[in-house]
């Protein structure tokens, strides 16, 4: 059987060309070669003599499974092996990848520039087939008299959910005792469309031994941002269609009143949240839903919303400012004498603030 050699510049699980390697290993003629122990970065900096005498020993034990036919390369530094098996099956050919400019890499010191430039031009005189992944790559062979196919790279492996049916949420704070991790894993599980911005420190020393929390930590529809600065939240807001305060139904959350449902309706979204009283404040801003069936619903009404935000929502949460919330304590402090400040006591002024 004719065989053909890729010689992989690493592993193929982090190589950038993976699906390429992959796609051409279906054949069980061609097989796809890990780098070796010595790294090619080594070999290839090292002297043409010795660097010929230490590939000729690593040649020696590959196998190529067949009457070797085809050598591909993917970098100028496994030139010198690639050449060490050719020398052992001179009618063979040489195909050299070509998917970056190796001779101008920004990590390249000037020695090794001049090295890398010396091995590619080597390889491309030697090359009966040689494929780049850009039209501007083609054009630099052309330049240099040879011939090169422009093959661009494939991303097969990576997801591509369909985004005309996303719901994009977000989720803004705590991350541990008072989140419903079952609900969010159930509406999580059964909506692939789901996006599900969380916004804030997850707290495994208060959940980690929910495993419904656990699950959460591993969905991939679920991203775990991390605390973010209130200028970045804001944004990650504008990037969703829905507001989230997936709490658990219990004496503890049903009287509390979470400031993030008006930071989300000061963007214009509105909040999906439990059956729980103390949100009634702000009705104007929520969505109540009990149970996953009527959140998925509730997310699914919303899929949209983040290219078309309610601006009366937004209006009407902007004016909830401070000093309107604090009306009716200003008032009881005019009736006690004591008027409304211009600003905030500074800092050391010598006055109780």
């Amino acid at each position: 059987m004719n065989a053909a050699l890729l010689l992989l510049p690493r592993t193929l699980d982090s190589f950038i060309l993976r699906e390429q390697a992959e796609d051409l290993s279906r054949s069980p003629g061609v097989t796809a070669l890990e780098a070796p122990r010595l790294p090619y970065g080594v070999l290839g900096r090292l002297p043409d003599g010795l660097a010929r005498l230490v590939a000729r020993v690593l040649a020696r034990t590959i196998r190529p499974g067949g009457e070797l036919r085809v050598v591909v390369i993917f970098h100028p530094f496994q030139l010198p092996l690639a050449e060490a098996l050719l020398d052992r099956a001179p009618s063979a050919e040489l195909w050299y990848s070509r998917w970056d400019r190796y001779e101008d890499a920004y990590d390249a010191d000037p020695r090794t520039k001049r090295r890398l430039e010396a091995l590619h031009t080597r390889a491309a005189r030697r090359s009966a087939f040689t494929f780049v992944v850009s039209t501007a790559l083609e054009r630099l062979e052309h330049e240099a008299g040879r011939e090169a196919l422009v093959v661009p790279t494939p991303a097969d492996s990576f997801p591509a959910p369909d985004p005309g049916s996303a719901v994009i949420a977000v989720s803004l704070g705590h991350l541990g005792w008072r989140v419903d991790w079952k609900l969010l894993r159930t509406v999580a599980e059964r909506m692939p469309e789901l996006i599900v911005l969380l916004v804030g420190g997850w707290r495994d020393d208060q959940s980690g031994e929910d495993e419904d929390y656990v699950a959460c930590r591993a969905l991939p529809n679920l991203l775990w941002l991390g605390f973010r600065p209130d200028e970045e939240a804001a944004r990650l807001i504008v990037c969703a269609d829905v507001g989230l305060l997936p709490f658990k139904e219990e004496p503890f959350n049903d009287a509390a009143l979470p400031n993030r449902i008006l930071k989300y309706a000061r963007l214009g979204r509105r909040t999906i949240v439990p059956e729980l009283e103390g949100v009634r404040v702000w009705e104007r801003a929520v969505v109540r839903a009990s149970g996953a069936d009527r959140w998925v619903a509730a997310l699914r009404e919303h899929a949209g919303a983040r290219v078309r935000p309610d601006a009366e929502l937004r209006e009407w949460a902007l004016a909830h400012t401070a000093a309107r919330q604090n009306e009716p304590l200003w008032e009881r402090l005019a009736a006690l004498g004591i008027t409304q400040g211009s600003a905030l006591t500074p800092p050391g002024s010598g006055r109780a603030p």
